[in-house]
């Protein structure tokens, strides 16, 4: 199994935010240093900083990421928002550098109509630019699988290659795999023999040593709809089975595995058990 958790809030502080993952029994939380719709946020205080640090550890949380503003493309070929989203991106990082978190996850981004060639140079050129700009940064980037809706890139795992065979460092470059995104983007996982090929392509075109995270969300959409829409555990087009592959493969079971499914708390520890209930 991995190390099961749950995108928890961090209202109040993020130093609240590993009991909130405790209370749900998560090993494992995902949070946002920021708050998400907003371009700037005030620096963390040092109070924030060391209780979140003292709060892991007082509620056994073995590891905790954090997941970018979903206003960041860097992708844009609008200067102004490309100019503002390396500028987020920098602070995402030394967010998660202050808290001590491994994995910054983001979405690679979006090309807005000027083609994904053109796309996929632009993302890693802003992933480049902030890398250079936190060099003492222990922090791992991790690219999340997308659904491929609109004009969203990494959806395919030769996307997400050509972005991290264009930036320098490559080693502070990792995956993080949506469940959810991956189905959409036409990746099944339904039946031992599909989840075999599915990552035997993540192996020949990425490495399996560069998946670090996993988002697990079941699909309201069928296989290659593009469209990027979670649900609960077992409840959409993904199913059960694929949940039962995953939380028991064996090279996983280091990964922290993160629920994104709709509806909160009361429904995250409801899709825990979900997925506890399946590890054999």
């Amino acid at each position: 199994m991995g190390l099961l958790g749950a995108h928890v809030s961090t209202q109040g502080g993020v130093q609240n935010a590993p009991e909130r993952g405790a209370s749900l029994q998560c090993d494992a939380i995902a949070i946002f240093t920021k708050n998400q719709r907003q371009w700037r946020a005030k620096p963390l205080k040092e109070e924030e900083i060391e209780g979140f640090k003292e709060n892991m550890k007082r509620f056994g949380i073995e590891i905790a990421l954090s997941h970018d503003s979903y206003l960041i493309n860097l992708g844009s070929p609008k200067e102004e928002i490309y100019r503002k989203s390396v500028e987020a991106f920098v602070d995402e990082i030394v967010r998660a550098d202050q808290l001590d978190l491994p994995y910054l996850v983001f979405h690679p981004g979006s090309h807005l109509g000027e083609g994904e060639e053109w796309g996929l140079k632009k993302i890693a050129e802003g992933i480049e630019e902030s890398l250079s700009r936190a060099p003492e940064s222990r922090v791992m980037l991790l690219l999340e699988t997308t659904a491929g809706q609109g004009t969203n890139l990494g959806y395919t795992f030769e996307q997400l290659a050509a972005i991290m065979d264009m930036v320098g460092d490559r080693e502070r470059l990792g995956v993080c795999f949506d469940t959810c995104h991956a189905f959409a983007a036409g990746y099944d996982i339904r039946t031992p023999e599909a989840y075999g090929e599915t990552f035997d392509r993540f192996e020949e075109v990425i490495g399996l040593r560069n998946l670090k995270a996993f988002h697990l969300n079941d699909s309201k959409f069928p296989l290659g709809s593009k469209k990027d829409r979670h649900e609960h555990i077992g409840e959409g087009e993904i199913g059960i089975e694929a949940f039962r592959l995953l939380v028991n493969d064996r090279r996983f079971e280091e990964h922290p595995m993160i629920l994104e499914t709709p509806g909160g708390d009361v429904w995250y520890s409801a899709n825990l058990k979900v997925l506890r209930d399946l590890i054999q």
